[in-house]
Formats: structure tokens, C-alpha cells, sequence
């Protein structure tokens, strides 16, 4: 699709004039059919007796044997609704089925839930309205869900419906599911938690009357516009007040715990012991002391972890702890080496093992049989992931997995069995089950047709190499060249990256995207992950600390300098892209690159750290209140002044339903570069989120390879 302007005294403002994503040639179609037909595996879920598992397929979920391969069986009757999610009871004679999603935010939704059991299908909750977050009690005689910000009970036997808060109020209190920042930030929404006998159920209470609010304005078609209101914590603002509560469920008693002194803090995990001991995790607001409690009868509690750290802790989710049994608990951690690795503690007696070691990381845990633990980890190099088991004593650390490049990994009940999903650079995905010695037992996809497409037409891979920038530091990066490269020719060049606090964009893993379509052209794509990114160890990933977009400019301004050295580069033909933290880092390298860059884009950009949320913002910056130049010296929106507009042709990309980052960043960027009477171009997706969903994201992509194609 060609570029259509509209052209003012100050700016230059893209006007989709037709249906987005309409072009004469449509690239990256070919590319999402190749996306598509890369293996996968959905809704796998390991059954109580470790020997079975399910998947969710477009047939329903279908039940299958680990150790032989047979004919799935299915296990929803006749009629049944489209499912979206489910889960068994833990006894496995009922199925809760979540079909249809209502979106909250860009993660939480509402749905409808069904119950399965004797071969019969029927409402799960008959009183709810708009249920979330439903799940089994151990027992498997009831389930808890939120609705509406309460917290209710569903007892399935008696088929009777028990509220167990009261209050909840959209904008103000949130009883057992969390909010937006907790959501977008800690990973879960599910905020409440069943004791192992059913009787007790802990849940968190967030009071979010005095977060700012936030408004984003919605359009859908509409003769008038309307508002959607919602709690926004910005780095240094108010976050919500979060209590941790628990209900008597035979009594309806209900009894605040002791969470400390502080009000300013988080409580980011909680749970119960195996033996029916209530924990929960203790974060405070910058983040850099960790605590896990545990609540020992009669109301004293023990601390039963701690972790502290100059700058922060590694953000903390499901995998940092994990129980093995009443006592004894797994920590991911990075603090005493320098390197995230595997240590078992006792509730009472404290540290009693160093589990793993060495210049490498431990990336994340999948399971343990109370005598070992396996996970995933970066031994053979950072830009690869290996399965591992090891003994709880440390000893017998073994590799599991052969081929080089990078796996996932899924345990069964009790790790007799691991079902694993493999792709490099050269291949696509390839899912097997092994034993959880290591023994292959079958392969169930692997991506065969795709695989020979690939071969056909001779698709150029990912070359990996290390550079060295001016400041002598060495940097991972990958390179695709077109499939008739000539090193006798010189080639326009784009850098793709990510770049923020903890990723890493440079892996030996297969994948396609957009950029893909401009390596058919006779683009080169590059991609190099800078000082701050992950898997190099502490010291690496948090030199960007309180600083963020310094160093990693630097970072990405070498590399462009790098690349516009090489003989087969055309030096005047370098372009640069990013995505959220990658949008920031492109519009930050296109204001302060001197002319080095040709084109630019920027899709969902953060423009001031002082935009974004507490929780993301404040761990790798600091607070606001103690660090403003952290803030302010590195912002996109202090440089606009520097922005040569007449040798680098900038997009800027977003969606004005962006409940995260919010389309007041790239108005506020439009806003400082009008003043400064700079040309730049802008694509606005209405009632699109930072995914561009619900309908915009292969026009998105489109629209950035028609981009490329006529300004780089």
C-alpha cells in the first residue's frame, strides 16, 4: 500500500483513507501461513496418575497415554461449546470449561464456565453474572471464582452459591483477583488460593480508591465517543493498598493477616504449604527486598526467605519458589553468585543446598519429585535453553535433551514423563515425549511439511555472531541475508530489537515475522541485544540500572555503526524498529543518530518513563521522586530538537486502546516534535491495544513492510 499524506505546515500525518491492511501485495501473508504451520500443542494439562495427558484441540480436549501413541480420546459429550480453557478436579471426574471471552483488560477476561461430569454438560455457575478466575478446591466438591470484585464459592454437591466478600466496586475494591498493574506485571489474576483441606480460603484485597485514574477514549463505530475509566499506577504515583485476607469456609469467618508494617509494598504470590500453612510473598515498593513468610499456627509467622539487593531483585513469579514438600522449598535466585541459580531451603533450619552453579542461568524450574529437580537452563550458551534433572542434594546433575538450540519443557504428575517442544535457527518446532531419565518415547509433530517448504525454497536462516562496540564490550547478534546474497553488493540494512531490562531477542529458536518479507526483498535484518538484556548474568542485565534507554542507545548506535562498516552494507540505507520498550529504543537511537538512520519505526512507544507503571518502571528506574534524571536525561521527548528529519524518515505507530502503553505517549512525542517544526509520519489504530488486537495486528505488520519498502 502507498503512502498517502496529509501534509500540514508542521507535520505529516498517514491517513488510512481504506480498510487497514488492503495493499496490492500483502508480504506478510505468506509469511503468517508459514507461522501457522510451525507445530504446536495446546491446553496440554498432565492427568492425576502421570501417565496421561490431554490436549485442547478443535475436535475438544482429547486424552492421550504418555508411553504409546493411540487414538486421543474425547472427553467432552455430544454439543458441547467452544472451549477456551478448562481444567480437571483433582480426583478427575468433573471438567470446568471456560468458553468465551469477554476482555477486561489486555489479559483478564470474563467468560462463561460449564461443568463436565457423568457424561452430561451443564452451567458450572448458575448465580454468577460475570464470572473470572474459576478454579477447583482440592476437594473437587467446589469452585471459587470473582465476579464483579467479589469472591464466591460454588458448592457443586449442594449446588448452592456462598459470597464470601463483599464491597467489590469497579475503580475502587478488587476482592481475589487483582489489579491492572498486578496483573500487567506479576503475571497472574487469580488472587486467591484454597487451602490443601478445602477448608480455608486466603485471598488478597486491593482498595484502589486513591490509584489516579486513568481514561482511554473508545470509538467503535459509534455516533459518540465514550470513555473507559480505569486505576493506572504511574511510576511514583499511588498503587493500590493490598491486604491478605482468609475465610473460614465452614463458619464464614473471616480474618486479616498481618502482611507487616508497610502499606506501600506488594504481595506478589500467595499460597498454602502441603500441610495446610498459609505464605505469601512480601515484596517492598523499590523492590530490591524480597521476603517469603510463612504463617505457623496460632498466628506466628516465620521468615522463611529473604533476599535483598542494592539495585533489585529479579521480579519474582510462581517459579522463585517452589514447595518439594511440608518443609522444604526450591529458590531461583541470583544474588549469591551473580548467576540465577537452584537452591533448597527448610521453612525451619534455613539454607541446605546449592543446587546448580556456574556461569550460566537458570531460566526456569519444571518440576521436582521430592527427590529431584528438573529446568531449563543456558549451560551450553546464553542463546540456548537445555532440559536438566539434579538430585536435591546437589549431586548428578545430567542433561537431558541432545540437540543444540532451544527447548520447553512440560512435566507429567510426578515427572515420570516430559513433553518437550525443540526448534533452532534451521528448524522448526519438533514435540516429543521423553522419559523424565532422558529416553525418547515418541515424537507427536514435527513440522514436517513446513520444514520441506522451507527447504524448497531455500528460506535464509539466522547467522549468529558477536561484536565488539567502540567501548569494548561484546554483543550477541544475528543476521539474515537475502537467499542470492553477493558480498560484492551493498544491501540497505534494518535493525530489529527489543533491548529491554531482562529480554533477549537473540536466540537460537526458530521464528518468522514481518522483517522476514523485507529479507525476500533484498533487505539484510539484523538484531544485537545490549548491555541490560538477559542471560549474560547479574552484572550484565543491571548496568542499565536507573538509567534505562542510556546505555542501550549507546548500545544500538555501535551496532548501526558496525553494520555501516561492513563492505556489502550500504551505509546510507539503515533502518531501525521496535515494538513497546523496542518502539522507545528506536525513536530514542532515531533522534539522537545524527542522520545515521534512513527510517525509523516506532510502534507503541514508551516516550517518558514518567508515563508508565509503578511496579515495571520503578524496579529498573527507581522512583521518580529520587531519581528524576533517570527519567528525564534519557526521555525521547527531551530530543526532538535533535531529530533530523531530513535524513531519516520516522513512523510512529499506536493504538488508542493501549491500556498499557498508553496513546498519550506517542501524543505527547507528536505534541514536542510539532513544536519543533519536525516532519515525521503516524499510523493510529483505533480501539486497537498494545497487541493491536483485536483485528489489527497482520495490518500492522503489512503496513510496516509497505513502510520500509519505500523509505529504506
Amino acid at each position: 500500500m502507498k503512502r498517502r499524506f496529509s501534509i500540514g505546515a508542521i507535520g505529516w500525518l498517514a491517513v488510512a483513507l481504506a480498510p487497514t491492511g488492503v495493499s496490492a501485495q500483502n508480504e506478510f501473508a505468506g509469511i503468517a501461513r508459514l507461522q501457522q504451520m510451525n507445530a504446536h500443542v495446546s491446553g496440554i494439562r498432565s492427568m492425576a496418575d502421570g501417565e496421561h495427558y490431554t490436549l485442547l484441540t478443535d475436535e475438544g480436549i482429547l486424552r492421550y497415554r504418555y508411553d504409546s501413541e493411540t487414538a486421543g480420546e474425547q472427553l467432552l459429550p455430544a454439543g458441547a461449546p467452544k472451549v477456551d480453557d478448562y481444567a480437571f478436579s483433582p480426583d478427575g471426574r468433573r471438567i470446568l470449561l471456560a468458553s468465551g471471552r469477554t476482555p477486561i483488560y489486555r489479559h483478564s477476561y470474563t467468560t462463561t464456565y460449564y461443568l463436565v461430569q457423568d457424561g452430561k454438560i451443564v452451567p458450572a455457575l448458575p448465580d454468577a453474572q460475570k464470572p473470572r478466575d474459576a478454579s477447583f478446591s482440592p476437594n473437587g466438591r467446589m469452585v471459587a471464582y470473582s465476579d464483579r470484585n467479589d469472591l464466591y464459592v460454588c458448592d457443586l454437591e449442594r449446588q448452592s452459591t456462598r459470597r464470601i466478600t463483599d464491597g467489590g466496586e469497579w475503580n475502587a475494591i478488587i476482592n481475589g483477583t487483582t489489579d491492572w498493574v498486578y496483573e500487567e506485571e506479576f503475571g497472574f489474576t487469580r488472587a486467591y488460593a484454597f487451602s490443601p483441606d478445602s477448608r480455608r480460603l486466603a485471598y488478597l484485597r486491593f482498595d484502589e480508591r486513591e490509584v489516579p485514574m486513568m481514561e482511554l477514549m473508545r470509538y467503535d463505530g459509534k455516533l459518540y465517543n465514550q470513555a473507559f475509566s480505569f486505576k493506572y499506577p504511574k511510576a511514583g504515583e499511588r498503587n493500590s493498598t493490598v491486604e491478605l485476607w482468609v475465610c473460614d469456609l465452614a463458619t464464614g469467618q473471616r480474618e486479616r493477616i498481618d502482611t507487616g508494617p508497610e502499606t506501600d509494598q506488594y504481595i506478589p504470590r500467595i499460597g498454602f504449604t502441603p500441610d495446610g500453612r498459609l505464605w505469601f510473598y512480601r515484596l517492598n515498593r523499590r523492590q530490591n527486598r524480597f521476603e517469603m513468610i510463612v504463617c505457623e499456627p496460632h498466628g506466628a509467622q516465620r521468615t522463611a526467605y529473604s533476599e535483598g539487593a542494592q539495585q533489585y531483585v529479579e521480579r519474582v513469579d510462581a517459579e522463585t519458589i517452589t514447595f518439594v514438600d511440608s518443609d522444604r522449598f526450591i529458590v531461583r535466585q541470583e544474588g549469591h553468585t551473580g548467576y540465577m541459580h537452584l537452591y533448597l531451603y527448610s521453612v525451619r533450619r534455613g539454607p541446605l543446598a546449592q543446587l546448580t552453579k556456574g556461569p550460566w542461568e537458570v531460566t526456569d524450574v519444571v518440576g521436582t519429585d521430592g527427590k529431584r529437580v528438573w529446568f531449563l537452563s543456558t549451560e551450553t550458551s546464553p542463546l540456548r535453553r537445555n532440559v536438566y534433572c539434579v538430585g536435591l542434594d546437589g549431586k548428578g546433575k545430567r542433561r537431558l535433551t541432545a540437540d543444540e538450540g532451544f527447548y520447553s519443557a512440560v512435566g507429567s504428575a510426578g515427572m515420570k514423563y516430559l513433553l518437550t517442544t525443540f526448534s533452532n535457527a534451521r528448524t522448526p518446532n519438533r514435540i516429543a515425549i521423553c522419559k523424565g531419565t532422558g529416553e525418547p518415547v515418541r515424537t507427536l509433530a514435527d513440522s514436517r511439511e513446513l520444514t520441506a517448504e522451507l527447504a524448497a525454497s531455500q528460506r535464509p536462516v539466522k547467522e549468529f555472531f558477536t561484536f565488539a562496540t567502540e567501548r569494548g564490550d561484546t554483543l550477541n547478534a544475528y543476521m539474515i541475508r537475502p537467499r542470492d546474497f553477493d558480498p560484492s553488493k551493498r544491501y540497505p540494512v534494518l535493525l530489529t530489537q527489543y533491548s529491554g531490562p531482562g529480554s533477549q531477542s537473540v536466540q537460537d529458536k526458530w521464528s518468522l515475522d514481518w522483517e522476514d518479507a523485507l529479507v525476500d526483498k533484498g533487505y539484510i535484518v539484523v538484531c544485537a541485544d545490549g548491555r541490560g538484556t538477559g542471560f549474560r548474568g547479574e552484572a550484565f542485565k543491571k548496568s542499565t540500572y536507573g538509567r534505562m534507554g542510556a546505555l542501550e542507545t549507546e548500545d544500538q548506535l555501535s551496532f548501526a555503526r558496525y553494520m555501516a562498516a561492513q563492505p556489502y552494507v550500504d551505509s546510507e540505507r539503515i533502518g531501525i524498529y521496535g515494538w513497546s520498550y523496542g518502539g522507545f529504543m528506536a525513536l530514542s537511537c532515531a533522534l539522537k543518530g545524527h542522520g545515521l538512520f534512513r527510517m525509523a519505526i516506532a510502534v507503541a512507544p514508551v516516550t517518558s518513563w514518567r508515563f508508565y507503571d509503578t511496579i515495571y518502571t520503578e524496579i529498573y528506574n527507581g522512583l521518580p521522586q529520587y531519581n528524576a534524571a533517570g527519567y528525564d536525561d534519557y526521555s525521547p521527548l527531551n530530543f526532538a530538537r535533535m531529530f533530523d528529519d531530513r535524513k531519516t524518515r520516522l513512523l510512529l505507530i499506536h493504538g488508542t486502546a493501549d491500556d498499557n502503553v498508553h496513546f498519550q505517549h506517542t501524543a505527547e512525542m507528536a505534541r514536542v516534535l510539532n513544536r519543533c517544526g519536525k516532519r515525521y509520519d503516524m499510523m493510529v489504530y483505533p480501539d486497537q491495544n498494545h497487541s493491536m488486537r483485536p483485528d489489527a495486528m497482520q495490518a500492522v505488520r503489512q503496513k510496516m513492510i509497505d513502510y520500509t519498502l519505500e523509505h529504506l
